[in-house]
């Protein structure tokens, strides 16, 4: 065995400890010669243990036993005292031996403490398992400005009024008759995270006495231990030269399979968590959070934190405040729909198609569709009424509002929740280079003028070109979706004719609504086939653009995947809400495709049944999908792999894997961290604020599927994946400049929504202008009578085109064969003096629309901004906080620095060493 070295210099060795990011460790020749290989087998222990640590060596010399239950866990050394703070893996057959040994003697020169053990499983797969002493973490600690707790937290209580007072405890006495939330966890159930109560400071060794440190072992928690080692890691070289350096060129070219934190013991107990408490942080989380049985309870945001990060642990944060502010939206948007049910048998319009059996309808495609009445549209027209009333226009005001206020009060939820996390002051270091970058141009340098350090600089034309021909992908990709679509459109005007000839008379009557549902469900599945290409489409854009730093590259890559899929997601539900029926022309001068095919007409009932047919298939496949491939693959995966260790080992031997053997069998997580939990939760907030007028129930079903998100990722990071590595984060990054963005086109398309797509302007004119109330500022059902004919047209069946012509003359309808039809549109008379041309009504609909329009716009935007304004991104409770702990800590630190000079003045007293000019 070898014992790790700590800071020591002999006549083959030096070694540099850094303080900055650069790592210098140098060895002559002859140790190179002399240095056995790391991988070699006998330098595995006859038990598969081999330990490099000095306190193992030692214990081992003394004779001293180690606690067994530390030492069975696997979570600790052979010692049962050395936590395991980091994982590596590898296989002995890998070729890639020298850089792993010159790697693995750089990490114990820098202190950590190493033990390798051979896989029960494959005696290929090698365990190195990493331990940070005291030294180790304390000096990086100060590096990297890791906060830790120094003093309790001293609450601030403004001043009340006696009468306030008194309203308080009014108040506070009526809370207590009232039952318990029972949304609220248990606080007893959840451990007391200490750092959560006290002021924090970054990490100084010259100010230890400072910090509330009871135990050294347990001082850095888990999450940080590994974040100090990974920071370690990432800053050690391999091989000589610039560029060979960090963990995470090893994982690329393959010299370490994987590289992890430890779970911290198993998520399952024999004990109930009741009566025993929880066995560790991991199963405290799977009986609070990830458990079925708590999908109505708050969620542990603290203990997320503490296990998984801050930047995960604002990812559930954002996702939790999000399902919450949905509650309102599902609401209201139930109460339109239910607002229709109530007040279908009152509508007038939908009475009056159900009535007009003497209204036959033009066919809706050439020769195979037959004419049919108006009142075969009954069903139909009471289906729209359902989602296209009275009330949408409200409901499109409130969700554009609401997106606003939800945006507003998640920047204050963020700044409660970064204060509570000691957020506020944090900011990211200075981030390095990426390999890639300095690669490919590390012969062009120029100074930092942060840091004062030549660096690799790309010229201003190089970068405008990379981006030129980036922009021209992301066209071109674009471009392939409308070429996707203007396929299903096509497919869809064919097969209306097709579905109108079928031998069902089931699906020959219902022929457009056959047409629309296949459409939707081929237009699904070649979405989901475009995604796969997207990925690769924007990893090889986003590295054709060479990135500066790893957060420029995942923004640039975050916005080519959300403008991919958006585009794929939506262009279709674009296409019908507002191009879908308003150019066909009319009968007897139809518009074609390719002079061939006839464009699709909307329904006799409306267009707007179609948009929310696409609406409710896209969103409850996308989301049903999503559901599955985020917990159904791994758990197919994991299953797979238990299958095989069961095979080759057997059962008896599964209990008896240490924590590492069962980490590393369980996925790893994504390549791109939290990109598709974002991407699928913002790809929903589009759907439910975008086209909400025409699917009023959007905002429910993403209420249902959100509650099933949040237990479905909390069980999949708690019991399917790795352990993730804690990383820090004040925000959700760019995310939150996508959903602003969301929030302005939502408003726009639900404008045009309304205005063109719904029938709800033209009822409007037809009741103030031309209806029974005309001129009488009324607009009831009453003023609604007669509407269905005014909206109709009146075509002379005898001015069809040849290709048009039906193959039925309607003579079923009347017995003799029909000499007119009627078609949605406000045309003139065939025998009028200019044959169907546009009728007045037509020029004060189209007035009418681009006036609400307008109108509409400008008075959301303005209640948008107005909120804007009014809501304070900080709340005013947190402002006097911050402003009086800032005011505390320097109290604080000025108090313990006078006591710390105070009793070194009584030493020197004491010991005689005393000057007159001693302060204080």
């Amino acid at each position: 065995m070898e014992a790790s070295s700590s800071g020591v210099t002999n006549g083959r060795t030096k070694i540099l400890h850094p303080v900055a990011k650069d790592v210098n460790i140098f060895f002559d020749e002859l140790e190179a010669v002399n240095s056995p290989c790391k991988d070699d087998d006998s330098l595995l222990h006859p038990s598969n243990l081999t330990s490099t640590s000095d306190d193992a060596s030692r214990l081992e010399a003394v004779g001293e036993v180690a606690p067994e239950k530390n030492r069975s866990n696997g979570l600790y050394f052979r010692d049962g005292k050395c936590r395991i703070d980091y994982i590596l893996v590898y296989r002995k057959t890998n070729p890639q031996t020298e850089k792993r040994e010159v790697f693995e003697r750089n990490i114990r020169a820098e202190g950590l403490q190493m033990e390798k053990e051979s896989s029960v499983i494959n005696s290929d797969i090698i365990f190195v398992k990493l331990h940070a002493p005291w030294e180790v973490l304390g000096r990086y600690a100060e590096v990297m400005n890791v906060r830790m707790p120094f003093r309790r937290k001293i609450y601030y209580l403004p001043r009340r009024y006696k009468f306030m007072s008194r309203i308080d405890k009014q108040i506070s006495r009526f809370r207590g008759w009232l039952p318990r939330k029972p949304m609220r966890l248990d606080k007893e159930t959840l451990p007391d995270l200490e750092e959560n109560d006290c002021y924090t400071a970054p990490f100084s060794q010259q100010r230890i006495h400072h910090f509330i440190i009871h135990n050294k072992d347990t001082f850095f928690n888990n999450a940080t231990r590994s974040r100090i080692v990974h920071h370690i890691l990432q800053r050690i070289k391999y091989e000589e030269g610039k560029n060979k350096i960090g963990l995470n060129r090893l994982l690329t070219n393959g010299s370490y399979e994987a590289a992890f934190p430890l779970h911290e013991g198993s998520y399952r107990s024999k004990n109930s968590i009741k009566t025993h408490g929880a066995e560790n942080h991991r199963h405290l989380l799977y009986e609070c959070w990830a458990s079925w049985g708590v999908w109505y309870k708050y969620q542990p945001l603290d203990l997320i934190r503490r296990y998984f990060g801050e930047k995960i642990g604002l990812y559930f944060a954002w996702l939790g405040w999000y399902t919450g502010m949905l509650f309102p939206a599902a609401f209201i948007g139930l109460f339109v729909f239910l607002y229709g049910v109530t007040t279908l048998d009152h509508c007038q319009v939908s009475k009056e198609v159900c009535q007009a059996t003497d209204i036959i309808m033009c066919p809706v495609c050439d020769k195979y569709c037959p004419f049919m009445r108006l009142s075969d549209s009954c069903v139909y027209a009471k289906v729209t009424h359902l989602f296209d009333n009275g009330a949408t226009v409200f409901f499109a005001v409130f969700m554009a509002v609401w997106a606003t206020v939800f945006l507003e009060f998640w920047k204050r939820r963020r700044a409660v929740i970064a204060y509570d996390w000691d957020l506020i002051d944090w900011e990211e270091e200075e981030e390095e280079i990426r390999p890639q970058f300095e690669a490919k141009y590390s012969k062009k340098e120029r100074m930092n003028p942060i840091s004062g350090k030549p660096e690799p600089y790309q010229a201003f034309t190089d970068k405008c070109s990379r981006l030129v021909v980036s922009a021209s992908g992301i066209f071109f990709m674009i471009c392939v979706v409308i070429a996707a679509v203007f396929g299903i459109v096509i497919y869809r005007v064919v097969t209306v004719s097709t579905f109108a000839a079928f031998k069902w008379a089931l699906i020959r009557n219902n022929s457009q609504v056959a047409t629309t549902g296949t459409a939707v469900c081929i237009n699904f599945c070649i979405i989901m086939l475009l995604n796969v290409l997207y990925e690769k489409v924007a990893l090889l854009l986003t590295n054709l653009e060479q990135p500066r730093t790893e957060s420029e590259w995942e923004n640039s890559f975050t916005l080519k995947m959300f403008l991919f899929q958006f585009v794929n997601l939506n262009s279709s539900t674009f296409y019908i809400a507002f191009f879908l029926g308003r150019f066909t022309g009319h009968p007897g001068a139809y518009l074609r495709l390719i002079n061939r095919w006839r464009l699709e007409e909307c329904h006799p009932s409306g267009c707007l049944i179609d948009l929310c047919m696409q609406m409710g298939i896209i969103m409850v496949l996308k989301q049903t999908w999503n559901n599955f491939m985020e917990l159904g693959y791994p758990l197919i995966q994991n299953w797979w792999t238990r299958r095989k260790v069961r095979q080759e080992q057997g059962t008896q031997r599964k209990t008896s894997f240490p924590q590492w053997e069962r980490d590393y069998n369980l996925q790893p997580m994504n390549a791109y961290g939290l990109f598709d939990e974002y991407l699928e939760m913002i790809l929903q907030f589009g759907f439910t604020t975008i086209f909400v007028a025409a699917f009023p129930l959007a905002p429910l079903l993403a209420l249902l599927n959100n509650i099933i998100e949040i237990r479905l990722d909390a069980y999949k990071f708690v019991t399917q994946w790795r352990r993730p590595l804690a990383s820090r984060a004040k925000d959700i990054g760019i995310w939150y400049g996508i959903l602003e963005g969301i929030g302005i086109l939502s408003v726009i398309t639900n404008a045009f929504v309304i205005a063109i797509t719904s029938d709800f302007i033209p009822r409007l004119v037809y009741a103030y202008k031309y209806g029974p109330c005309a001129g009488q500022g009324e607009a009831g059902q009453k003023c609604m009578v007669g509407y269905v004919n005014a909206s109709l047209s009146v075509f002379l069946i005898s001015d069809f085109e040849n290709r048009s012509e039906p193959a039925s003359d309607g003579s079923e309808f009347s017995g003799t064969p029909l000499k007119y039809c009627r078609y949605r549109d406000y045309r003139d008379p065939p025998h009028s003096l200019v044959p169907y041309g546009y009728t007045l009504q037509f020029w004060h609909v189209l007035a009418a629309r681009l006036a609400f329009i307008i109108v509409f716009e400008h008075l959301v935007f303005c209640i948008k901004h107005l909120i804007s304004y009014l809501i304070p991104d900080l709340p005013k409770d947190l402002r006097d906080r911050m402003r009086r702990e800032k005011y505390l800590i320097q109290e604080m630190m000025y108090e313990a620095e006078l006591e710390r000079l105070q009793k070194e003045r009584k030493e020197r007293k004491k010991n005689g060493k005393a000057h007159h000019n001693e302060w204080p």
